[in-house]
């Protein structure tokens, strides 16, 4: 039931996100080429994640799903809330971050260790979240985790 409530927290937020607080440009690929891209590329490990879980890439939203690919991070809705503890660790501040982490803390309270542990990771790896991940499609994934200290 907590799943389906954040779920749709999320459905709901998404849009007005998308429209008010992302002002890059949205990415002009698809998935099907960044598949084309060599395998051991950003860009086909994030065209071979969209795919396994069916996803579209998002209108100015592409980097979270680079932040799952370089983080390793799973989809349900502890492993995304488990990515913000992540990228508060790394530095990052949102309004939209604080919000994930506050109600997945209060939703989520047994899961605090693994939070925790997200945002330790996050503070050991250089900071990264903020960026331009459409230029580095064509750099090897783990070039990109080492040089950051991404675990």
């Amino acid at each position: 039931m907590k799943d389906k409530i954040i779920e749709k927290m999320y459905e709901i937020s998404k849009k007005p996100y998308q429209k008010w607080f992302k002002k890059n440009d949205p990415w002009k690929t698809t998935r099907e080429e960044l598949i084309a891209l060599p395998k051991q590329t950003l860009g086909f490990q994030l065209g071979h994640f969209l795919m396994r879980y069916n996803f579209e890439i998002q209108e100015k939203l592409e980097d979270h799903d680079v932040i799952h690919v370089l983080t390793k991070t799973g989809i349900s809705v502890v492993d995304e809330i488990g990515m913000q503890y992540y990228l508060l660790g790394n530095g990052k501040r949102s309004l939209y971050l604080f919000m994930v982490i506050t109600t997945g803390f209060l939703f989520y309270p047994r899961q605090s260790h693994y939070f925790l542990n997200q945002y330790d990771k996050g503070k050991k790896a250089h900071q990264f979240y903020h960026l331009d991940f459409q230029k580095m499609l064509s750099i090897p994934v783990n070039t990109i985790r080492e040089s950051f200290n991404i675990i």
